[in-house]
């Protein structure tokens, strides 16, 4: 396992973030795979106030195993449709969200503490004033920004730099091989070429939700085959299609999978990055171990980017 460093965390991260969709009852695969993780030398574990359930099958297991002191815990909040229509991104919704969230995963304090919608509407100076109460109440080590633009992330850690207060530290869009067209989800962004960028320059890490695409690159998937529609409506392009035929090049050139590949473009950026997978049983979690420690060369991530033509060898 490899791993980074957050300011505010006094733990190594692992840079593949267990995520906990499919954590709906403690059996049997999902033991398995939590057991895998954790032997694998995997520590971080992504969550949120709005997964129905997850955080408290995620305490329970917290609760059986007495881990937590050695694991890094991602949780979010502030949500849209989280009990109520509309923007929810304010101080009373991120104080009743968070306090339910260490409820549920039953430990007071949470490693990293991200936002998980943004409302563009509202004035980064009373969100960031609260998140920083909770850091000076110990809740939280860490505080990041999910499906945030980046240009929002800096305003709002200009004013903490201003006001003498902490910033956000991380922050968790999507990041994949596969770019999309369009939002998979309301509300959800994508780091596209130009907040890329922001993050080589500021080298602000990156956790990368749905970084394998949905699973694009799995060989599941063709252009004539269009039964599901989400897929189509948020992958299916020209250029991703492309992509896809350079990661099957890439891989039989290192004799590992598309998928392997298109895991470890998100990992060998030019900032520091992790993924959040969602593995269903040991083969496909030996698979993102795989390719984490495969390594590309930036020549070869440009390369499957679109960006060059050819690999200089």
């Amino acid at each position: 396992m490899k791993y980074i460093q957050i300011p505010g965390v006094d733990k190594k991260i692992s840079r593949l973030f267990m995520g906990t969709g499919d954590l709906r009852k403690l059996e049997e695969p999902q033991r398995i795979m939590l057991d895998a993780f954790i032997n694998a030398g995997g520590n971080a574990f992504d969550t949120a106030h709005q997964y129905r359930g997850k955080e408290l099958v995620l305490g329970q297991w917290l609760a059986e195993t007495k881990l937590r002191e050695q694991l890094v815990i991602l949780t979010k909040g502030a949500h849209h449709d989280d009990g109520s229509p509309g923007p929810r991104v304010n101080p009373q919704a991120i104080r009743k969200d968070l306090t339910e969230s260490l409820e549920r995963l039953g430990t007071d304090y949470v490693d990293l503490y991200a936002l998980h919608r943004d409302d563009p509407t509202v004035a980064v100076g009373p969100i960031i004033e609260e998140l920083n109460e909770h850091l000076q109440a110990k809740k939280i080590r860490a505080i990041g920004a999910s499906n945030w633009s980046y240009k929002r992330i800096q305003e709002a850690n200009e004013y903490a730099a201003a006001h003498n207060l902490t910033g956000f530290s991380f922050s968790s869009p999507n990041l994949s091989l596969a770019k999309p067209l369009e939002a998979r989800w309301e509300g959800s962004i994508s780091a596209d070429e130009e907040t890329c960028e922001w993050h080589a320059k500021t080298q602000l890490p990156l956790l990368a939700w749905s970084a394998q695409a949905g699973g694009f690159f799995s060989g599941n998937f063709a252009p004539d085959k269009r039964t599901d529609e989400e897929m189509v409506r948020v992958y299916y392009s020209d250029d991703n299609w492309e992509r896809y035929r350079r990661a099957v090049k890439l891989a039989e050139e290192k004799q590992v999978t598309p998928i392997q590949i298109a895991l470890s473009y998100v990992l060998y950026q030019s900032f520091p990055t992790c993924a959040i997978i969602g593995p269903r049983n040991p083969e496909e979690f030996n698979s993102s171990i795989q390719s984490m420690n495969l390594e590309l060369t930036p020549a070869e991530v440009e390369w499957l980017d679109l960006k060059r033509e050819g690999i200089a060898q």
